[in-house]
């Protein structure tokens, strides 16, 4: 039987098992009203018959004030594909109209080679299989392949979309992955203050890191692995013991 979030769980972390509803008053979903504000579901919400909505996976609730989008963060093992979401991904496959990209969840992803900045019929990107892609999920459904594209669709720029060259990209938890975008999150401009370097950072726990040299690389990657479970001030004894040791 569902149970709706109580009052006081408002405040501090909400914790919602599958089954919890979404507090109306936050959500706006009931609203009728023509200027009611739109939300973005993503991943472990599921919007019922009767406009409410439904958590059907356990984890943190979690909600970002750009594009009103609301998720259950949790560390699963597979990814689950939403749309909105940056993912980094390989080519595994090409054909004449789509290159097939491994995100890491159940299917292959679809990215259609016209899918790039200033892309079309007579001026097609070539990439080989085994590129490295940053791409976003423009279409998911549970019952197909997620579609892909290497733009934002707003301005039709790439906007940093498109294939990662050298570097290194490693796997971590989903719940790390979004954690390292969210601005609250600190340890990758505590290691900017160290040293330079590029990252790309994928929902579906890929982050791929460029720096001058592998020695600047591997701690970055293990700095970044290490922190999961820190706090910001023990994230910066570690990684000014980690710098001190190069």
């Amino acid at each position: 039987m569902a149970s709706t979030l109580s009052e006081e769980s408002r405040d501090s972390l909400q914790i919602v098992l599958p089954g919890d509803l979404l507090p109306a008053t936050e959500s706006s979903f009931n609203e009728d009203s023509a200027s009611a504000p739109i939300i973005k579901l993503g991943p472990g919400l599921q919007p019922l018959q009767d406009d409410t909505i439904s958590a059907v996976k356990a984890g943190v609730l979690k909600h970002a004030e750009v594009g009103n989008r609301w998720w259950v963060e949790s560390n699963q093992r597979r990814y689950v594909a939403a749309p909105g979401e940056s993912v980094i991904g390989v080519v595994v496959g090409k054909t004449v109209e789509h290159y097939k990209v491994d995100i890491g969840a159940a299917q292959t992803a679809l990215l259609g080679v016209l899918a790039f900045e200033g892309a079309s019929k007579r001026n097609k990107p070539n990439h080989e299989i085994g590129t490295l892609l940053y791409c976003r999920i423009s279409l998911a459904n549970k019952d197909m392949e997620a579609e892909l594209e290497c733009m934002n669709p707003t301005t039709g720029k790439s906007d940093g979309y498109g294939d990662l060259k050298g570097g290194f990209v490693f796997k971590t938890s989903l719940g790390l992955a979004r954690r390292l975008l969210d601005p609250k999150t600190l340890i990758l401009r505590i290691l900017g203050q160290h040293i330079p370097f590029e990252t790309a950072v994928g929902m579906n726990g890929k982050v791929w890191i460029n720096s001058a040299n592998a020695k600047h690389t591997i701690l970055i990657c293990n700095a970044i692995k290490n922190s999961e479970f820190l706090s910001q001030e023990e994230c910066v004894t570690m990684v000014k013991g980690l710098v001190d040791r190069l």
